[in-house]
């Protein structure tokens, strides 16, 4: 997604001018930013040896796709770009690698490029979901129009992040930040209640509206109910699990799906195709803890991905939800989505066919061949959790592996 620039002295000069925090020792300036570099840098301010933590897939992740003023770069596509996601995502991971400087430097970027510095207690604006190169040649957004998922996750990164590093303004930010969602993101539908767009705009057309399942983790909003109980998380994870549980008959869940009439009906525009989106519905099922009351009936909803995986050794790259047909097989990121899956499911056998594929990510890279931006991201939430750096709890809160260390 993004623009591939070497760091050089007159790059960090000009992003100092222009008021970006790089936050770079002398040695990482003088280059690209490297994993060695990241690694450097990922030391919180004052954090005890004994809580840094060894994360190589975050190491290489950083050292790849984050540039170093806290940019978050899809090489894959052809403008380059950053997508409010990323930006999300990475700050996940810098949470569970206890790697303030990196969460810090991604908030930065964010607030600058995405939320045009609209971005504090007072005055939080939802960050634009698309930024990259212009068809002039130059940067900046590209879609001013916001993507509620992204949204969700940095509030969420916000709100953990003043629990566990202990710092109000992340919270007072994370809170304003949800608030804003809950206000222009979230619709009251009749016969099924509060929904979250997947964006403030083009989403409602005439008594249709389209949504999309993928949007809407259920320990994210658990985390948010426990945070703003006056809100409407605690009723959106009902009309989330009322929708996965409608749209996937045979246990395939579709990329989108539309409201209309006081029912869900068949996506108008995508139709009722499972993929690249609706794989994250597996991956959120498994991160949700076991004692939440709607872990194991989401995760009953959306079997029939199980029984695919285990009849032909690998998951389709698409699948009807209506017909189970499915076309192709899937990537590298499928696998990192389905392993929490298989471990909430208690599936040895696929979850060890998961660990099998998921070992490229440690690999040495071979050129034409290095993981792209969802293999790696994919790829961190299902190795990091099956691999015991972090799990969710039954209010949602993040508990990574370092906490009591650091604690």
């Amino acid at each position: 997604m993004r623009v591939k620039l070497k760091t050089s002295r007159a790059a960090v000069g000009a992003a100092v001018r222009s008021g970006v925090t790089w936050g770079l020792t002398a040695a990482c300036v003088a280059g690209a930013m490297s994993v060695a570099c990241a690694a450097t840098q990922s030391k919180a301010p004052g954090a005890a040896a004994s809580c840094n933590v060894d994360w190589p897939g975050y190491r290489a992740f950083v050292g790849r796709f984050v540039q170093a003023d806290g940019r978050v770069i899809d090489f894959s596509t052809a403008s380059q770009q950053t997508t409010s996601e990323g930006q999300s995502y990475a700050m996940f991971f810098a949470l569970v690698a206890n790697d303030r400087a990196t969460f810090d430097r991604l908030l930065a970027w964010t607030r600058t490029n995405l939320a045009a510095n609209q971005f504090d207690p007072q005055n939080v604006r939802l960050p634009s979901w698309q930024w990259g190169r212009k068809p002039d040649g130059s940067y900046g957004v590209l879609d001013p129009n916001s993507a509620s998922d992204a949204d969700l996750w940095i509030a969420y990164d916000l709100l953990q992040a003043g629990r566990l590093w202990h710092n109000s303004d992340y919270t007072k930010l994370g809170v304003a930040l949800a608030q804003r969602i809950a206000h222009d993101e979230v619709v009251d539908l009749p016969g099924l209640g509060p929904m979250m767009l997947p964006g403030p705009q083009g989403f409602r057309t005439g008594d249709t509206t389209r949504m999309n399942a993928s949007y809407m983790p259920l320990p994210l909003l658990r985390a948010m109910s426990k945070q703003l109980p006056d809100g409407p998380w605690s009723r959106l994870a009902d009309s989330t699990y009322r929708m996965i549980k409608t749209t996937s008959p045979l246990g395939f869940t579709p990329d989108w799906a539309a409201w209309r009439a006081g029912q869900f009906v068949v996506d108008p525009e995508h139709a009722d195709m499972g993929s690249y989106d609706a794989i994250r519905v597996y991956l959120w099922a498994g991160l949700a803890s076991p004692t939440d009351p709607l872990a194991r009936p989401w995760l009953a909803a959306i079997g029939g991905m199980r029984s695919r995986v285990s009849m032909q050794g690998f998951p389709p790259e698409k699948v009807a939800a209506t017909s189970g047909q499915g076309t192709g097989e899937g990537p590298l990121s499928y696998w990192g989505a389905l392993a929490p899956y298989f471990k909430a499911l208690g599936d040895e056998r696929n979850l060890g066919l998961a660990r099998t594929h998921l070992a490229a990510l440690d690999a040495p890279p071979v050129q034409g061949r290095e993981p792209v931006y969802y293999d790696r991201v994919l790829g961190l939430f299902g190795t990091g959790f099956i691999d015991g750096r972090y799990r969710f709890d039954d209010a949602g809160s993040l508990v990574p592996s370092w906490r009591n260390a650091c604690d």
